[in-house]
């Protein structure tokens, strides 16, 4: 038994699911510290069969990104639900019912894992990524808990960087 810890890599340290951050464009006004949580990027292969005979092979087809979700603390001010609903309306505006054009609501997003001293230790960009789902939370005169919403960020591809 004793044999068994000793192969374990003590000195290594792990990444923690508690230390990270996502970045957003100073443009967008998106505090990342008001962010709860969030996803790290998935990835989907779309596996291509080739019949023959009587059984079958497989090769790799088109794979994509998943979409992640991010849940935002939402203060009195900054207003987290104002920084979101200015991004969604530059892709779709519910007032004048116009749409923008990719180039103004795509955006290149950051996660970044951190160390216990906070330096980044893992790196992914999120490029192209936009907003396609919005949940403001619901209320209830019942629940004390912190105000909320979830968000869900497409991407056109995620790039790990180191």
């Amino acid at each position: 038994m004793s044999d068994l810890l000793n192969r374990m890599p003590l000195p290594n340290e792990v990444k923690k699911n508690n230390r990270w951050i996502l970045n957003f464009p100073s443009s967008l006004g998106i505090n990342s510290w008001t962010l709860a949580s969030a996803q790290r990027p998935t990835i989907n292969t779309n596996p291509v069969e080739i019949p023959f005979l009587n059984t079958s092979t497989y090769v790799a087809g088109r794979f994509t990104w998943n979409p992640i979700t991010a849940v935002f603390r939402d203060p009195i001010g900054p207003s987290s639900s104002q920084a979101l609903m200015e991004w969604i309306r530059l892709c779709s505006e519910s007032v004048t019912g116009r749409q923008g054009y990719a180039v103004s609501y795509k955006r290149d997003v950051d996660l970044q894992m951190l160390d216990p001293n906070g330096v980044a230790v893992e790196k992914w960009i999120l490029q192209g990524t936009w907003i396609t789902d919005a949940d403001f939370g619901s209320l209830s005169y019942d629940d004390d808990n912190l105000a909320t919403i979830t968000a869900t960020l497409r991407m056109d591809r995620c790039i790990l960087v180191y």
